[in-house]
Protein backbone atom coordinates (compact mmCIF):
# COMPACT_ATOMS: atom_id res chain seq x y z
CA UNK A 1 0.00 0.00 0.00
CA UNK A 2 2.69 2.26 0.75
CA UNK A 3 4.43 1.89 -2.40
CA UNK A 4 1.19 2.10 -4.86
CA UNK A 5 0.49 5.52 -2.85
CA UNK A 6 4.28 6.79 -3.05
CA UNK A 7 3.49 5.84 -7.12
CA UNK A 8 0.12 7.60 -7.16
CA UNK A 9 1.59 10.76 -5.28
CA UNK A 10 4.68 11.02 -7.46
CA UNK A 11 2.26 11.08 -10.74
CA UNK A 12 0.56 13.52 -9.48
CA UNK A 13 3.72 15.74 -9.22
CA UNK A 14 4.46 15.21 -12.29
CA UNK A 15 0.76 15.74 -13.93
CA UNK A 16 1.28 19.01 -11.94
CA UNK A 17 4.98 19.79 -13.07
CA UNK A 18 3.71 19.34 -17.06
CA UNK A 19 1.69 22.21 -16.92
CA UNK A 20 3.91 24.44 -14.87
CA UNK A 21 7.11 23.55 -16.98
CA UNK A 22 5.35 24.67 -19.84
CA UNK A 23 5.03 28.32 -18.05
CA UNK A 24 8.49 28.33 -16.87
CA UNK A 25 10.05 27.53 -19.83
CA UNK A 26 11.33 30.68 -21.28
CA UNK A 27 9.82 31.98 -24.71
CA UNK A 28 12.21 31.43 -27.50
CA UNK A 29 11.55 35.22 -28.58
CA UNK A 30 12.10 38.00 -25.98
CA UNK A 31 8.76 40.22 -26.23
CA UNK A 32 6.83 36.99 -27.79
CA UNK A 33 4.51 35.17 -25.75
CA UNK A 34 3.81 32.24 -27.92
CA UNK A 35 5.85 28.86 -27.59
CA UNK A 36 7.32 26.53 -29.78
CA UNK A 37 5.43 23.60 -31.74
CA UNK A 38 6.01 20.04 -30.84
CA UNK A 39 8.14 20.17 -34.24
CA UNK A 40 10.47 23.39 -33.26
CA UNK A 41 7.86 26.20 -35.21
CA UNK A 42 7.27 29.22 -33.90
CA UNK A 43 3.87 30.81 -35.11
CA UNK A 44 4.40 28.09 -38.39
CA UNK A 45 7.79 29.12 -38.47
CA UNK A 46 11.08 26.65 -38.20
CA UNK A 47 13.91 27.95 -36.60
CA UNK A 48 17.23 29.16 -38.57
CA UNK A 49 20.86 30.27 -37.51
CA UNK A 50 22.18 33.37 -38.36
CA UNK A 51 24.96 33.44 -40.97
CA UNK A 52 28.17 34.64 -40.26
CA UNK A 53 29.10 38.05 -42.10
CA UNK A 54 32.52 36.03 -43.05
CA UNK A 55 29.89 33.48 -44.77
CA UNK A 56 28.25 35.94 -46.64
CA UNK A 57 28.95 37.87 -50.18
CA UNK A 58 27.98 41.20 -51.21
CA UNK A 59 26.10 40.88 -54.56
CA UNK A 60 25.20 44.92 -54.73
CA UNK A 61 25.31 47.88 -52.26
CA UNK A 62 23.34 46.32 -49.20
CA UNK A 63 22.17 42.71 -50.46
CA UNK A 64 24.22 40.10 -48.72
CA UNK A 65 24.15 36.13 -49.61
CA UNK A 66 26.12 33.05 -49.00
CA UNK A 67 29.02 32.77 -52.12
CA UNK A 68 27.14 29.50 -53.73
CA UNK A 69 23.65 30.97 -53.37
CA UNK A 70 25.22 34.50 -55.04
CA UNK A 71 27.08 32.60 -58.15
CA UNK A 72 23.59 30.70 -58.74
CA UNK A 73 21.67 33.55 -58.27
CA UNK A 74 23.71 35.38 -61.01
CA UNK A 75 23.36 32.49 -63.26
CA UNK A 76 19.75 32.52 -63.20
CA UNK A 77 19.60 36.40 -63.80
CA UNK A 78 22.02 35.91 -66.99
CA UNK A 79 19.91 33.28 -68.09
CA UNK A 80 16.53 35.19 -67.64
CA UNK A 81 18.27 38.47 -69.04
CA UNK A 82 18.91 36.33 -72.18
CA UNK A 83 15.52 35.66 -72.14
CA UNK A 84 14.59 39.08 -72.11
CA UNK A 85 13.15 39.29 -68.37
CA UNK A 86 14.79 41.56 -65.62
CA UNK A 87 14.67 39.47 -62.60
CA UNK A 88 15.46 42.10 -59.67
CA UNK A 89 16.42 41.43 -56.06
CA UNK A 90 14.35 43.48 -53.44
CA UNK A 91 15.96 41.45 -49.95
CA UNK A 92 18.69 39.03 -49.42
CA UNK A 93 20.79 38.43 -45.83
CA UNK A 94 18.64 40.01 -43.35
CA UNK A 95 20.26 39.75 -39.90
CA UNK A 96 18.05 38.79 -36.60
CA UNK A 97 18.40 42.13 -35.30
CA UNK A 98 17.04 43.74 -38.65
CA UNK A 99 14.00 40.72 -38.40
CA UNK A 100 13.39 41.90 -34.84
CA UNK A 101 12.61 45.46 -36.16
CA UNK A 102 10.69 44.40 -39.22
CA UNK A 103 8.63 42.20 -37.19
CA UNK A 104 7.92 44.34 -33.91
CA UNK A 105 8.10 47.80 -35.27
CA UNK A 106 5.67 46.83 -38.23
CA UNK A 107 3.40 44.69 -36.01
CA UNK A 108 2.53 47.81 -33.48
CA UNK A 109 2.57 50.28 -36.34
CA UNK A 110 -0.08 47.87 -37.92
CA UNK A 111 -2.08 46.88 -34.75
CA UNK A 112 -2.04 43.40 -35.53
CA UNK A 113 -1.65 40.23 -33.51
CA UNK A 114 1.73 38.56 -33.14
CA UNK A 115 -0.18 35.52 -35.53
CA UNK A 116 -1.81 37.75 -37.52
CA UNK A 117 2.14 39.36 -38.09
CA UNK A 118 3.58 35.74 -38.19
CA UNK A 119 1.10 34.99 -41.48
CA UNK A 120 3.46 37.33 -43.38
CA UNK A 121 6.81 38.03 -41.62
CA UNK A 122 8.66 35.83 -39.36
CA UNK A 123 9.63 36.18 -35.79
CA UNK A 124 13.44 37.16 -35.85
CA UNK A 125 15.55 33.78 -35.37
CA UNK A 126 12.58 32.31 -37.38
CA UNK A 127 13.41 34.30 -40.80
CA UNK A 128 15.07 32.29 -43.65
CA UNK A 129 16.58 35.18 -45.03
CA UNK A 130 19.08 35.32 -41.72
CA UNK A 131 21.01 32.18 -43.49
CA UNK A 132 22.41 34.10 -46.31
CA UNK A 133 20.42 31.33 -48.79
CA UNK A 134 16.91 33.16 -49.55
CA UNK A 135 16.04 36.22 -51.81
CA UNK A 136 12.67 38.10 -52.51
CA UNK A 137 12.80 39.07 -56.35
CA UNK A 138 10.83 41.08 -58.56
CA UNK A 139 9.97 41.77 -61.91
CA UNK A 140 12.40 44.98 -63.31
CA UNK A 141 9.69 45.88 -65.59
CA UNK A 142 6.53 46.42 -63.27
CA UNK A 143 7.77 47.53 -59.83
CA UNK A 144 4.45 47.83 -59.09
CA UNK A 145 4.41 43.97 -58.36
CA UNK A 146 7.31 44.08 -55.67
CA UNK A 147 6.40 41.69 -52.79
CA UNK A 148 2.77 41.79 -54.02
CA UNK A 149 1.06 38.43 -54.88
CA UNK A 150 0.23 40.31 -58.62
CA UNK A 151 3.73 39.01 -58.98
CA UNK A 152 2.57 36.24 -60.09
CA UNK A 153 1.25 37.99 -63.36
CA UNK A 154 4.30 39.16 -64.29
CA UNK A 155 6.77 37.67 -67.04
CA UNK A 156 9.78 37.37 -64.48
CA UNK A 157 7.55 34.95 -61.70
CA UNK A 158 6.42 32.94 -65.18
CA UNK A 159 9.95 32.76 -66.17
CA UNK A 160 11.17 31.61 -62.51
CA UNK A 161 8.47 29.25 -62.05
CA UNK A 162 9.90 27.13 -65.33
CA UNK A 163 13.85 27.68 -64.85
CA UNK A 164 14.23 28.75 -61.15
CA UNK A 165 14.76 24.73 -60.09
CA UNK A 166 17.91 24.66 -62.63
CA UNK A 167 19.69 26.92 -60.61
CA UNK A 168 18.45 25.39 -57.67
CA UNK A 169 15.96 28.03 -56.55
CA UNK A 170 12.08 26.99 -54.95
CA UNK A 171 9.24 28.96 -53.76
CA UNK A 172 9.25 28.79 -50.03
CA UNK A 173 5.69 29.84 -49.44
CA UNK A 174 3.84 28.49 -52.61
CA UNK A 175 -0.46 28.84 -52.16
CA UNK A 176 -1.71 26.56 -49.14
CA UNK A 177 1.53 26.18 -47.71
CA UNK A 178 1.60 23.85 -44.33
CA UNK A 179 2.96 26.74 -42.12
CA UNK A 180 0.47 28.89 -42.36
CA UNK A 181 2.08 31.71 -43.99
CA UNK A 182 1.02 33.79 -46.80
CA UNK A 183 1.38 33.05 -50.37
CA UNK A 184 4.33 34.62 -51.57
CA UNK A 185 5.51 34.46 -55.12
CA UNK A 186 8.29 36.52 -54.60
CA UNK A 187 10.18 34.88 -51.97
CA UNK A 188 12.70 32.09 -52.79
CA UNK A 189 15.26 29.94 -51.62
CA UNK A 190 18.40 28.31 -52.74
CA UNK A 191 18.87 25.01 -51.74
CA UNK A 192 22.07 23.82 -54.11
CA UNK A 193 24.85 22.82 -50.92
CA UNK A 194 24.30 20.18 -48.56
CA UNK A 195 24.39 22.98 -46.03
CA UNK A 196 20.96 24.69 -47.34
CA UNK A 197 19.34 20.91 -48.00
CA UNK A 198 20.60 19.70 -44.58
CA UNK A 199 19.13 23.50 -43.10
CA UNK A 200 15.82 23.46 -45.06
CA UNK A 201 14.96 19.67 -44.95
CA UNK A 202 12.26 20.14 -41.99
CA UNK A 203 10.42 22.51 -44.17
CA UNK A 204 10.65 20.30 -47.21
CA UNK A 205 9.54 17.11 -45.07
CA UNK A 206 6.19 19.43 -43.79
CA UNK A 207 5.69 20.42 -47.51
CA UNK A 208 5.21 16.85 -48.53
Amino acid sequence: MLITSALLAGGAVLLLLGPLRSLITPAPVPGLAARLGPDGRLLGHFPYPEAKPEDLVAMAPGLLLRPEAARALDAMRDAADADGISLTVLSAYRSVDLQKQLFFDVKAERNQTSADRARVSAPPGFSEHSTGFAVDLGDGRLPATNLRESFEGTEAYRWLDRHAARFHFVRSFPQGNRQGVIYEPWHWRFEGSTEALEMFEPAQRLAR
